[in-house]
């Protein structure tokens, strides 16, 4: 008895295993791309590529500066940066509802401390 060639290939359980993965995949990498502290970013048209090493300086509702999620105050932040290469990616989190002259403040002593890879991080304007 001779076997027949196959006319088609049945790709539905292939394609319902893919589904199951990748539904895997994105609930578990949104709760690694998400940030340490609880910080309502301002939105913005576009995403923005994020670096993989960058020193992060976030500012919360409050109006607290932290440095790799460790609080620190105006002057220390100053002395703790520049310890950092002035080439490393700098990426500012700060809450949308905080007074402006805070922020303001942090970037004028990043920018004052050399560094010239900053970016703002914003959510998606949906």
């Amino acid at each position: 008895m001779e076997d027949e060639e196959f006319k088609s290939i049945n790709v539905i359980p292939f394609v319902d295993i893919m589904l199951v993965l990748l539904t895997i995949v994105l609930t578990t990498s949104t709760f690694m791309t998400a940030g340490l502290l609880p910080v309502e970013l301002p939105r913005a048209s576009e995403k923005q590529s994020e670096s993989t090493e960058s020193m992060i300086i976030e500012i919360d509702r409050e109006g607290k500066i932290y440095l790799k999620s460790k609080p620190v105050n105006l002057n220390d932040l100053k002395e703790s940066i520049n310890s950092f290469e002035k080439t490393t990616p700098v990426t500012l989190r700060a809450d949308r509802n905080i007074v402006l002259q805070i922020f303001v403040d942090v970037l004028d002593i990043v920018k004052k401390t050399g560094f010239e890879k900053v970016t703002l991080q914003t959510e998606v304007l949906k």
